[in-house]
């Protein structure tokens, strides 16, 4: 972390750092890549099987959102929503992950995904859950998630079934370490 707070994930000594910090989901171009986002899914899923958050949703108590920079330009957003109630502690739900269009295959998904993993960790969760689309266009996302340890499921929380949704769970480790996403091997590690 720096002075400031944000996460330093640095890359190849020839890449600029990858700054990642709270930001809101009202700033104008984290709104920009927002909208992109939700228009994105619009693209691949009919609009009742967009579960993508908007602005003024990402700005509720329960969730939190991080941007991704790299020299000041955002590369990514990824948000991370608190659901309450659950038996075995506070659970986790991962929205909203993007990565600019400019930013695209450099790791910024990852590292984002790790920060979440390592965020929900130091918050008490106990299990993270996401909803991702089926079609080939979100093929690139399952797989990152099932590298970081994330299993297909049934439908969570308000969600129903749906054929253009794939759900994913994972546990989590309470010692996640914030780059490499691995846990520290304890009794609430990766199941």
């Amino acid at each position: 972390m720096d002075a400031a707070g944000a996460q330093r994930a640095d890359g190849p000594a020839a890449r600029p750092p990858l700054l990642i910090a709270v930001d809101s989901p009202h700033a104008p171009d984290v709104v920009a890549l927002i909208e992109r986002h939700l228009s994105g899914m619009l693209e691949f899923s009919p609009p009742e099987s967009v579960h993508a958050l908007a602005a003024e949703a990402l700005a509720e108590e329960s969730v939190t959102l991080w941007s991704a920079r790299i020299e000041g330009r955002l590369a990514g957003l990824a948000a991370l929503r608190t659901m309450a109630g659950e038996p075995d502690g506070p659970h986790g739900e991962i929205k909203s992950m993007r990565v600019a269009d400019a930013f695209l295959r450099l790791g910024v998904g990852r590292t984002l995904l790790r920060h979440l993993l390592a965020e929900a960790a130091q918050r008490g969760m106990t299990r993270l859950w996401l909803e991702t689309g089926s079609t080939p266009d979100f093929a690139a996302a399952r797989v990152l998630y099932a590298s970081e340890g994330f299993d297909e499921c049934g439908p969570f929380g308000a969600y129903a079934p749906d054929p253009f949704s794939v759900f994913m769970t994972r546990a989590i480790d309470r010692a996640v370490h914030p780059t490499t996403g691995a846990g520290g091997g304890g009794p609430a590690a990766l199941r």
